[in-house]
């Protein structure tokens, strides 16, 4: 999952990528509100951090600007200020959780991934297709109950799968969405990567839709037309 972050304190942005990196994300950051507008508006996210006290143009005009533009991106405010009337005004401009300074990496994470999840449309923290089973808090995959286990690449790859189980995502947006905007985009890795997945999964887990993408479904359903 790849993950924006709008922060202008240097250390604390620092620790937030390092964190989540650390968490198996793809993270960019942006230091000003102008920079957070414009990556927010013009690159693919799963989910973004937004500080509300941003130099240039604050965060809660960003986030109105993005919702104007019909983004729909989770958007997790991160703020100092700890009044109810700016949690509110963070949620009535578009934000979809908030979490006050200082906090616990643990709780941000966590309520990142309830974030995603909700987006998707999947309640339970664990994804399941058949018998796989991928937790979304440990990082865990099993098959018939026996662990899997992946890379970290192999892992974001089947995460965004599993959490987009049904639907046929295309070579471009896994890109856009496993790795940050310093990626080389032409690259075939993909491909590998869906190779490495089915030895270790089984050969049906991902159907790939000739000249569409690929899809990850329960077992038996026929692939998408």
């Amino acid at each position: 999952m790849r993950v924006l972050i709008v922060e202008d304190e240097p250390n604390l942005r620092q620790q937030l990528s390092n964190t989540l990196v650390g968490a198996g994300y793809a993270v960019d950051q942006a230091s000003d509100g102008e920079e957070g507008h414009y990556l927010g508006s013009t690159e693919q996210y799963d989910a973004i951090i937004l500080d509300l006290g941003l130099p240039e143009v604050d965060g809660l005009t960003v986030l109105d600007r993005w919702r104007k533009e019909g983004k729909t991106t989770p958007v997790l405010v991160l703020t100092a200020r700890d009044s109810w009337s700016d949690k509110v005004a963070g949620l009535d401009a578009g934000a979809d959780d908030y979490v006050a300074k200082p906090f616990q990496s643990e709780e941000l994470i966590a309520r990142l991934r309830a974030l995603i999840r909700r987006a998707s449309g999947n309640a339970s923290a664990e994804l399941t297709a058949g018998d796989i089973r991928l937790d979304t808090r440990s990082g865990k995959v099993t098959r018939a109950g026996e662990p899997v286990k992946l890379t970290a690449q192999e892992y974001k790859l089947l995460s965004y799968l599993l959490h987009h189980k049904g639907k046929v995502v295309s070579r471009t947006e896994l890109i856009e969405h496993i790795y940050d905007q310093d990626f080389d985009r032409d690259s075939n890795t993909i491909e590998v990567f869906v190779t490495r997945i089915r030895k270790k999964l089984g050969s049906d887990v991902i159907t790939t839709i000739r000249g569409m993408g690929y899809s990850l479904d329960e077992p038996g359903t026929p692939p998408p037309a």
